[in-house]
């Protein structure tokens, strides 16, 4: 309560800042009598951007409730009465406004404490830390509720206008009905005798004449009244158009965008229930507007006075309906995107939602919505309003839904469950462009009426792009379109362009992305992780960060041209990488014990200073989706002298035989993992349990990696035989003993002799 007692004290423009915290969404009585209780709640303990924190939030509302009609109940007397009335009625109030949303009331009491402490710390010049409850979301609600809150007034405002200005044209009707009996007297004074005439006339003439002259003055002033409701709805409707702005085209354009960005592995793109209840708050100020506006032409109609009137209804009508047509329009969204990478013949879903269609009963009659796929020329053509013929580019099995109404949420929604893309049809292909560079989009329709038919709506929404593809081979590259897509789409954009070349920062910044939400890991590339893969982009060999800053990477170098000396693309390089650290090598990636992103070289140049038996894991250089081990020990042929070795790269092929941590566990050279970490100590927790003992008479095999004793007993007879004309090495430098047959014989003898009584058998 403290707070509360301080911010009471606050003057000037400080007392200004804290009233216009509360309005209708938050009354500031309720702030004042539940001052203690407030308080004293847990509200920072709530995480707003966790919906499963709903249900604390929702315990909150319920208990906020429970102490107003507690505080109620208890007023007394004459003044006790009217406070029960008025606080009966806020719990009524708030309940209604966040029991769908109840995180909005704890973003929304957050926002308020946080601010009176910062003003009363500010008035006394106190620099404690109040805590960071205030960040920019809540910043913008307060905006946005604020402008509300003008507006509910405002359209108040124009309501009791448009009361006061009826009741005074129906006293103006029945006068001017007035004068018409008494002219009607005076036409009959006609047929009276000439005294009788003479003696009621001068009275009807100055009746008369006083209710003309008073309808002269009443018409001038129901003219301003009517001029001045204009004007009221104008600043109205202006205001309103400002607000849909910053709700449709800020926030919910950003939503859109964390949404795309969500479909490269980015936060998600967060809830809906905020931008509808503002929708629906924009919808119901429309909507009253509206009616305000055709309640005033309809006075108009009653009782023609020529002026401008007419024109400037004809206008605000015209305004008012394109609002609402842009509300309506702009809110008809894709909630759950179909798959950017489609393959024909297979099974997707996708949502799509009316955020407004609740509050403007379009569920009374449940529109239907249509899904089409179409190509990026009748995408383009599409949003210029050309007529397209109802074109498609393929056909979608099961693509016609019911939006239904769900009450407990109050959403009005489609949920296509089980589309199928049975054929598409492709438009011809320029230059280099590949079928999995080809984008499709998915486009939703729909029609519906409001108001009883009054206005008609024809929506149209389309999905982010889709690359279409047959086969499971073809994922790799269309998952590289998609990727460039979601990266580098500027809003706005003419459907469906990206620029053909981006700085490297912005690449790394969607690489590090993707590569965290592939292996479902909080650690992403280093920064020298993005310089090795600069090095390999670039074919550079500077391990300066600055040096790639204002470096641009094109398309083509991305994912059309092979990197040099290979078949393989930058992107199919890296991607690779993440299925492996997926698939196989995600615990020992989060662990850190993998370095992954270091060349050859590179691991010599750090193993050289380390004891023997120091090894590092590295990604493969000359093959996508490999890990190889690189090792320091003796060189057996020349004594003093070290080496580093390097095992030939294990693919998903080898770890679903046997896991890393296994082979490492089978190599017994392998002794400290870069720079000093026992093997033990890192690996052992993921080494596979020893088999148990034998079982009606049979000892299962068990599979087990080696190295060919060859290799290190008689380095000197292998390096005879490179010497002699069969190469042991392959091009990178790596032991391939598949190569050589003679080595192979060797190995096999190897392999013949007793092994400590141990079942083994060799993987390669």
């Amino acid at each position: 309560m403290a707070v509360w007692i301080q911010a009471q004290q606050l003057q000037g423009d400080a007392l200004h800042q804290m009233q216009s915290l509360y309005g209708q969404h938050f009354p500031i009585e309720v702030r004042h009598y539940l001052s203690q209780w407030i308080e004293g709640q847990p509200w920072d303990g709530i995480d707003l951007e966790n919906p499963q924190e709903e249900i604390k939030a929702k315990r909150l509302l319920d208990s906020l409730i429970q102490e107003l009609q507690k505080k109620a109940e208890h007023q007394v007397g004459e003044d006790g009465f009217l406070l029960k009335i008025k606080l009966g009625h806020y719990a009524s109030q708030l309940k209604s406004t966040y029991d769908r949303c109840p995180l909005e009331l704890v973003r929304c009491i957050k926002h308020i404490l946080y601010t009176e402490q910062r003003l009363v710390r500010e008035a006394t010049n106190s620099s404690s830390p109040v805590g960071s409850l205030m960040d920019s979301m809540s910043q913008k609600y307060h905006q946005i509720n604020q402008a509300f809150e003008e507006l509910r007034i405002l359209t108040q405002d124009t309501e009791n206008d448009l009361r006061k200005l009826q009741h005074n044209q129906e006293y103006f009707i029945i006068q001017y009905q007035e004068s018409l009996r008494i002219q009607a007297q005076l036409s009959s004074l006609a047929t009276l005798p000439p005294a009788d005439r003479q003696l009621r006339e001068p009275s009807l003439l100055s009746k008369r004449a006083t209710v003309e002259a008073w309808l002269t003055r009443e018409a001038n002033t129901l003219q301003k009244y009517r001029l001045g409701l204009a004007e009221k709805h104008q600043k109205t409707l202006a205001l309103l158009r400002k607000q849909q702005t910053v709700i449709l085209d800020d926030e919910l354009i950003q939503w859109k965008r964390r949404q795309q960005l969500a479909g490269n592995g980015g936060p998600p793109e967060g809830g809906l229930d905020i931008l509808q209840s503002w929708c629906e708050k924009l919808a119901e100020t429309i909507w009253q507007n509206r009616q305000q506006i055709r309640r005033a032409e309809h006075l108009r109609q009653q009782l023609p006075i020529p002026g401008p009137i007419e024109e400037l209804l004809t206008e605000l009508n015209s305004t008012i309906t394109d609002i609402i047509s842009a509300l309506v329009t702009s809110t008809f969204i894709i909630e759950k995107q179909p798959p950017q990478v489609l393959k024909t013949q297979t099974k997707f879903a996708a949502t799509v939602r009316l955020l407004v269609g609740g509050k403007l009963n379009v569920h009374m009659n449940p529109p239907q919505v249509k899904a089409t796929i179409i190509s990026e020329q009748q995408a383009k053509a599409l949003l210029k309003n050309e007529n397209t013929r109802n074109d498609s580019s393929g056909e979608i099995l099961n693509n016609n839904c019911v939006m239904e109404y769900h009450q407990t949420t109050g959403t009005l929604s489609a949920h296509f469950r089980n589309m199928s893309l049975k054929r598409i049809r492709r438009s011809d292909r320029r230059g280099a462009e590949s079928v999995t560079e080809e984008k499709f989009t998915i486009l939703f329709e729909s029609q519906f009426s409001v108001g009883g038919n009054e206005l008609v709506f024809q929506v149209k929404t389309l999905s982010l792009p889709v690359v279409v593809i047959v086969h499971g081979s073809q994922d790799n590259n269309a998952t590289a379109t998609v990727l460039w897509d979601n990266a580098f789409a500027e809003p706005g954009r003419v459907p469906f362009i990206v620029p053909d070349k981006v700085l490297w920062p912005q690449l790394c910044e969607a690489l590090n992305m993707k590569y965290k939400a592939e292996v479902q890991s909080n650690r992403g590339l280093s920064e020298e992780n993005l310089v090795f893969l600069a090095q390999k982009a670039f074919s550079s060999s500077s391990v300066n960060p600055e040096d790639y800053r204002n470096m641009t990477m094109t398309w083509s170098q991305f994912n059309r041209e092979s990197l040099p000396g290979r078949n393989f693309t930058f992107w199919q390089w890296f991607d690779g990488v993440m299925e492996l650290t997926k698939k196989h090598l995600k615990p020992h990636w989060n662990d850190g014990a993998i370095l992954g992103f270091v060349n050859k070289q590179q691991a010599q140049d750090m193993l050289m200073s380390k004891p023997n038996g120091t090894f590092l894991l590295r990604f493969s250089d000359s093959e996508i989706g490999g890990i190889t081990i690189a090792w320091v020990a003796e060189n057996p042929n020349k004594a003093g002298e070290r080496m580093v070795w390097n095992l030939m790269p294990y693919t998903t092929k080898d770890f679903s035989i046997r896991s890393l941590a296994d082979r490492i566990s089978d190599l017994n050279h392998l002794l400290f993992l870069y720079p000093d970490r026992p093997k033990d100590e890192v690996f052992s927790k993921y080494y596979t349990p020893p088999l148990s003992k034998a079982v009606d008479g049979y000892v299962k095999p068990q599979i087990k990696q080696v190295v060919p004793e060859l290799l290190f007993l008689n380095y000197s007879m292998l390096l005879d035989l490179s010497l002699s004309g069969d190469p042991m090495l392959d091009a990178d430098g790596d032991f391939d003993l598949d190569d050589t047959m003679d080595v192979a014989r060797h190995v096999e003898e190897l392999l013949r002799r007793p092994m400590e009584g141990q079942w083994s058998g060799q993987q390669s």
